[in-house]
């Protein structure tokens, strides 16, 4: 799916529209001592084969794409609607 690179769109911190810069949205780096890491860590240890069942039956083929809007007047990011597409590139208009 193409997209625009910039947007012309309302910002809430500015009270008007402005342009803004689309990116993708990418996950950050999972903490290792965050609680659901903790848990699984700790069922994991001892006897016995892995706690949770792995799921093999794939259902989606392709995974949820988050544009992230930045306004260039403040700075301020916000996200934009997702889509379940397989490429978002990003053009020029």
């Amino acid at each position: 799916m193409k997209y625009p690179k910039t947007i012309n769109r309302y910002c809430p911190t500015c009270g008007s529209h402005q342009k803004h810069t689309v990116s993708l949205y990418k996950k950050g780096k999972e903490r290792m001592l965050n609680q659901g890491r903790r848990r699984v860590e700790r069922k994991k240890r001892g006897y016995g084969s892995f706690p949770k069942e792995i799921f093999h039956k794939n259902a989606k083929l392709n995974k949820k794409s988050t544009p992230i809007l930045e306004c260039t007047e403040c700075g301020k990011k916000q996200y934009a609607k997702s889509y379940r597409v397989k490429r978002l590139e990003f053009q020029e208009v």
